[in-house]
C-alpha cells in the first residue's frame, strides 16, 4: 500500500494476478473440451432472418442488410452502456468501485455484488455478440481463441477501462483487419499488431487509457 496524493492504492501481488490468469485459462480449456465432447467439432452458423437477407442500397453502394443491422445494434449497445455508466447510480458505483473499492465498501455498498452484476452484464453482452456474429462468422471449436486475439488488440489500442476507447479500438481493428486481408493477406495479423506496437511506443496506455 502506498499514498498517491489523497488516494490509497492496493496493487494486487503479481502472484495473485498470475494465478487468476492461470485459473481463467484453465477454465476456458475445460469448457472448450466439454463443448467439443457434447456438440462435436462441426462448424455451425446461425440462420439469418428472412427480412435481413440480401443487400440494400446505401449511398449508392450495396451493403448486406444483416451487417448493417449488426452495425446499428452495436451503436445502440454502445449508447446504452455509456448511459448506464455515466447517467445511472449503478454506473457511478462501478466507476467509484474501480477507483477506490474500500471507500465504497465503507459507505455500506456491497462492491463485490456490484462487480458480480457487472461481470454478468458483460457475459450476457458477450453471448449476445456471439449470437449476432454467428450469422456471418462460422462457429467452431477454438474460434474463441481467434476472437480473443482481436479483443486483446481492441483493449490495447483503445485503452483499458475506457468505453470510448473500446469503441474506437474495435473500429480501428475491424478496418485494419479488413484492409489487411484484402491488400496483404499473408500479413493480415501484422497489419493489426504492427500499428499497435507503434502506438504503444508513444502511448503505452492506449488511445484513451488512463493511469491507475
Amino acid at each position: 500500500m502506498h499514498l498517491n496524493g489523497n488516494r490509497r492504492e492496493h496493487p494486487l501481488p503479481a502472484s495473485r494476478v498470475d494465478s487468476a490468469v492461470g485459473y481463467t485459462l484453465g477454465v476456458a480449456f475445460v469448457i472448450n473440451d466439454m463443448a467439443l465432447a457434447i456438440w462435436g467439432g462441426d462448424t455451425f452458423t446461425v440462420p439469418l432472418p428472412e427480412a435481413l437477407r440480401g443487400a440494400t442500397q446505401l449511398f449508392g453502394v450495396y451493403y448486406p442488410k444483416y451487417r448493417l443491422f449488426v452495425l446499428v445494434i452495436g451503436g445502440l449497445v454502445f449508447i446504452g452502456l455509456w448511459l448506464l455508466l455515466q447517467r445511472t447510480r449503478f454506473g457511478a458505483l462501478i466507476r467509484a468501485g474501480v477507483d477506490d473499492a474500500e471507500m465504497v465498501e465503507a459507505s455500506g455498498i456491497n462492491i463485490r455484488r456490484v462487480f458480480l452484476m457487472t461481470f454478468l452484464l458483460g457475459s450476457a453482452l458477450a453471448g449476445f455478440g456471439g449470437l449476432l456474429g454467428g450469422a456471418f462468422l462460422s462457429l467452431y471449436p477454438s474460434a474463441d481463441a481467434e476472437i480473443l486475439v482481436f479483443s486483446l488488440a481492441v483493449v490495447i489500442i483503445g485503452g483499458r477501462g475506457s468505453l470510448v476507447g473500446a469503441g474506437v479500438g474495435s473500429l480501428l481493428v475491424g478496418l485494419l483487419n479488413t484492409f489487411g486481408q484484402v491488400m496483404f493477406p499473408e500479413l493480415a495479423y501484422f497489419v493489426i499488431f504492427g500499428p499497435m506496437a507503434v502506438l504503444l511506443a508513444f502511448r503505452p496506455l492506449g488511445l484513451f487509457g488512463k493511469a491507475a
